[in-house]
């Protein structure tokens, strides 16, 4: 693997002209390899979301005590998430992925054998952790993979994640849920595999050269702090009603499935499995068209675009429940490689502490989002969440306060 990793760089420049240096060209390759990592450890992440109903059986858990479960995952890794990638964007650290992954094995290992909830949750931090070292560190690969092709990158590393994250209930509804908690272990030779894959991605990263020190507090060159930090607030809002909305999806759709539909939990998991199909589908798209048209386009119908569809997926039938949650997927899912390239582009230089500090918060808003919501579930219904989360993507308005950084961008270079 490691010769084919460094196999299409050795041909490119051996190809380029002795008077200049050769074009940056998209490593797919690497790409590939660090999208089929993500791939591996989001579906451990979205088996342990996936497995709630059997949890729930097995240890007389409320919805408040399954939100919990999502809140210490999540909040585990979203706290760790920006420092990891703020020292790392300082100190890079090669080899952190197979180690980080380390840690997400453990927790596998632990929740297999768990005798109670608090067991359950050391091991849901354990799995959190893991991940607080891999989105960081991954998504930087992905940059210096991509050839100035940042938001195919963003978009191909994720995708790997979000088809993780459907196949995660499918593993779950044909090998868990039949065999039991202990069954959990058999998901740890997937940790296995990534452990060997990231290695030898730690290898390629290891040799590529150290990129040009930024200096501190340096920004984009066209806007001031105030824009900067601004346009932060806003996309952190932006990610804020993303994950909140999704955390109503991928915690307790299958609930709701189960109680309004009278689905069975495996006929549930596989509409979920739809479900993050689609998003895996809408992340595909959305980084590709932001690098054509412009990012803050792809924010403004990924956010506010979906806002018709969650208001009436309350009030559809079965079959337009499923209608509504795969459009719901694609179009929801579509923003957030824009969102994470915008911010890169920002703040220069910050790409690990930009990653970090936006998957984190993208987890972190998915585990307050499960806690709260289902204290909402066990006060009201399952039904009653999905009834005010439909209102969430109507914050997709704020967009209209980002600044256009690609034409400013463009005007600049016009200028020069």
């Amino acid at each position: 693997m490691q010769t084919s990793l460094d196999n299409r760089q050795t041909i490119s420049a051996a190809a380029a002209p002795a008077t200049a240096p050769a074009p940056a060209r998209t490593n797919y390759p690497v790409l590939g390899a660090i999208s089929f990592s993500h791939l591996l450890n989001d579906m451990i992440q979205s088996l342990i979301l996936a497995i709630y109903p059997m949890l729930k059986a097995n240890f007389a858990l409320s919805f408040a005590q399954i939100g919990l479960i999502t809140l210490t995952y999540q909040i585990t890794a979203s706290l760790l998430q920006p420092l990891i990638g703020l020292y790392t964007d300082k100190r890079p650290l090669p080899f952190s992925l197979p180690v980080g992954m380390g840690f997400t094995l453990s927790g596998l290992l632990l929740m297999s054998a768990a005798p109670s909830f608090g067991v359950l949750l050391v091991a849901a931090a354990l799995v959190g952790c893991g991940s607080s070292v891999f989105h960081p560190e991954s998504s930087r690969v992905a940059r210096m993979a991509s050839g100035g092709r940042h938001g195919l990158a963003q978009s191909l590393f994720q995708v790997g994640g979000n088809a993780g994250s459907s196949l995660g209930p499918l593993l779950a509804a044909l090998v868990i849920i039949p065999h039991g908690q202990h069954s959990i272990a058999w998901v740890s030779v997937a940790a296995l595999v990534a452990i060997v894959v990231l290695a030898q991605i730690g290898r390629w990263y290891q040799r590529q050269p150290a990129p040009r020190k930024k200096s501190a507090g340096e920004r984009h060159a066209t806007l001031s702090r105030r824009q900067v930090w601004l346009a932060l607030g806003v996309l952190m809002l932006l990610v804020f009603s993303k994950y909140f909305y999704l955390a109503s999806i991928t915690s307790y759709f299958t609930f709701y499935l189960i109680d309004k539909f009278h689905l069975g939990v495996q006929a549930a998991q596989l509409h979920l499995f739809i479900f993050l199909a689609a998003v895996a589908a809408g992340t595909v798209i959305g980084g590709p068209i932001g690098d054509r048209i412009g990012r803050k386009w792809v924010i403004w119908v990924s956010i506010l675009g979906v806002a018709p569809f969650t208001l009436a997926l309350p009030h559809a039938n079965l079959f337009w429940t499923s209608v509504l949650s795969v459009i719901i997927g694609v179009v929801l899912a579509s923003a957030f490689s824009a969102i994470i390239v915008y911010a890169q582009e920002l703040i220069p230089g910050k790409v690990g502490m930009v990653a970090g500090l936006f998957f984190g918060l993208a987890f972190g808003m998915g585990g307050v989002g499960a806690a709260v919501l289902g204290d909402i579930a066990d006060a009201t219904s399952v039904a009653f969440v999905y009834q005010i989360c439909a209102f969430l993507p109507l914050i997709g308005v704020l967009t209209v306060f980002l600044p256009d950084v690609e034409g400013r961008k463009a005007a600049k270079q016009r200028a020069a």
